[in-house]
């Protein structure tokens, strides 16, 4: 066909167009560090160490100024802490002194009536913000007039909380072991007061290496800082002539890009080109396919029509066979019927006789096992009868030789009495007779 050798003689054409569109570019980006730049940045050198030459304060000044932080973080520790007092007034009961739990439940209600006050005062200026837009001016002058004397009325509970707050922060000083036990009994701090605490202890390192360090040192600081900075500028006049250097590279390398990018418009151009000449082949090819697929189907509806009849043929015949072999069917099956009603009847009365035998068995049974119920209760009573007499039995055989064996220790207990007689009257008959041997011997 001629539109198919002509599709395939445009294939290794598109092939290829293909291959050329997916080849990468030529430049893998902006290698940057390929590009040769001129670099006159001063080096670095090495910093020398900042930290102070003293490790200890030397002048009066110094110390007392340390002294006033220490106790400030201290006090600052302690009334941290209180928040625990605060919610565990009952647990404290008995351990803190007397005069302490009272400074403490004064501090509270303090507290609790300032702390009353001031979300009445935010309540107020909550409700001003919220209303000011389309209240009238006076209302809103009459509003703030009343908040501000609310603010003054605030001052003293304010003064007097700060009042009880040092006095229990006195009584607490004055006791360190209340302080110890204290520090004991709360398990921590808000999260606002640890980094309160931890700023603090932050200010008081900064303060102490401030005082560690001396003028001279200072001014070493200040030089090395201005010496730095001096670096920084020129380092950054040699980045803004980097900066610009590589400003032109990128304008190069994007002038180059636009090249590439004119060469693969061009390229797909003759893609677009191949892709139409292929999809005309395509067409053709395709009808041409459809010519001979009708001639195929023309030629495929004779054959099938063919098959068909001779399917209706061999159906006909398939019936026939079918009828002829259904009534041989059953007239076989007739005959075993009439056999196996025969059998059925024969069976039938051997299973009458069966029953009746087996209701005799059974009657008969039923006999045997109520005259073995008899037999084996007239067992079982018997083998207790002879229980009985066999523990009687035994009972009077332990009695019979008990009483024989008392009979037995009562004759040899007389025998015994009986012998010791007759052996002192056999030793004097013998003492005698030896006299006389005696004086025949003589």
């Amino acid at each position: 066909m001629p539109g198919y050798t002509e599709a395939k003689s445009a294939a290794p054409e598109m092939a290829l167009a293909l291959d050329i569109f997916s080849m990468p570019p030529s430049y893998d980006g902006l290698a940057i560090h390929r590009i040769p730049l001129s670099t006159d940045i001063i080096p670095v050198m090495p910093m020398k160490t900042l930290t102070p030459s003293k490790s200890k304060l030397n002048t009066i000044e110094a110390k007392r100024i340390m002294t006033v932080l220490d106790e400030a973080i201290q006090k600052v520790g302690l009334v941290t802490l209180m928040s625990y007092v605060e919610s565990h007034p009952d647990a404290l009961e008995g351990v803190f002194p007397e005069d302490l739990m009272r400074a403490i439940r004064e501090h509270l209600d303090i507290g609790q009536v300032f702390l009353e006050g001031a979300s009445n005062l935010q309540e107020k200026q909550k409700l001003l913000e919220e209303k000011k837009a389309d209240a009238e001016e006076a209302w809103c002058r009459d509003r703030l007039m009343s908040i501000e004397l609310y603010k003054a009325n605030l001052w003293p509970l304010a003064h007097q909380f700060r009042d009880s707050t040092k006095a229990i922060l006195r009584l607490l000083s004055s006791q360190s072991q209340i302080i110890t036990l204290l520090q004991a009994r709360a398990p921590g701090r808000s999260r606002g007061a640890q980094r309160l605490l931890e700023a603090l202890i932050e200010l008081r390192g900064y303060l102490f290496e401030k005082l560690l360090t001396s003028p001279m040192e200072v001014r070493e600081k200040n030089q090395f800082i201005q010496d730095i900075n001096r670096r920084n500028e020129r380092n950054q006049e040699v980045i803004d002539a980097l900066q610009a250097e590589l400003a032109e590279v990128l304008k190069n390398k994007e002038a180059e890009v636009e090249k590439e990018n004119f060469v693969i418009q061009e390229l797909k151009n003759h893609l677009h080109q191949v892709f139409k000449f292929s999809e005309i082949s395509l067409l053709r090819t395709k009808q041409e396919a459809e010519k001979q697929q009708k001639v195929d189907y023309r030629a495929s509806q004779a054959r099938l029509a063919k098959i068909q009849q001779e399917i209706l043929t061999l159906r006909s015949q398939y019936h026939n066979l079918v009828m002829e072999n259904r009534e041989v069917e059953q007239a076989l099956r007739k005959e075993e019927y009439e056999d196996l009603e025969s059998i059925h009847k024969e069976e039938k009365l051997q299973l009458e006789e069966l029953k009746e035998r087996h209701a005799v068995l059974v009657e008969e049974f039923s006999q045997i096992r109520a005259e073995s119920e008899i037999n084996s209760k007239k067992r079982v009573e018997a083998e207790r009868e002879m229980v009985r007499m066999v523990r009687a039995a035994t009972l009077i055989q332990a009695v019979w030789k008990g009483y024989l064996v008392r009979s037995m220790l009562r004759s040899k207990k007389k025998k015994r009495g009986k012998g010791k007689g007759k052996g002192k009257e056999e030793k004097g008959k013998e003492k005698k007779g030896k006299g006389k041997g005696k004086g025949k011997k003589k």
